[in-house]
């Protein structure tokens, strides 16, 4: 059973990242929101090969990371919120880290 897990914490709260990185499976998708996209830009070590690792668009640009997210190699996809549904579709459940 694949799970999305949206994770909204900005990477210094390593209690709440690290948590939800133990949680992931491969199959599953990590999203990234709100305060959580600044750990978009470097894929996390312990993330699982097969775990689709993806950020907010709007939260991105609204923090100004957009440009440094397109420009570097290991970075979370992009996504719009029509991907955001998508993912809440395809996967059986979800988990929210707040």
């Amino acid at each position: 059973m694949s799970t999305l897990h949206i994770l909204s914490r900005a990477p210094s709260d390593t209690a709440c990242w690290q948590d939800c990185l133990t949680a992931c499976s491969e199959g599953d998708t990590l999203l990234l929101i709100e305060n959580g996209v600044y750990g978009a830009q470097q894929r996390p070590a312990t993330l699982p090969a097969q775990t689709e690792f993806v950020a907010l668009q709007a939260d991105a640009d609204a923090r100004g990371l957009s440009p440094l997210l397109h420009n570097s190699g290991q970075h979370a996809q992009l996504i719009d919120d029509a991907g955001f549904v998508a993912r809440c579709v395809q996967h059986q459940q979800t988990v929210s880290w707040f």
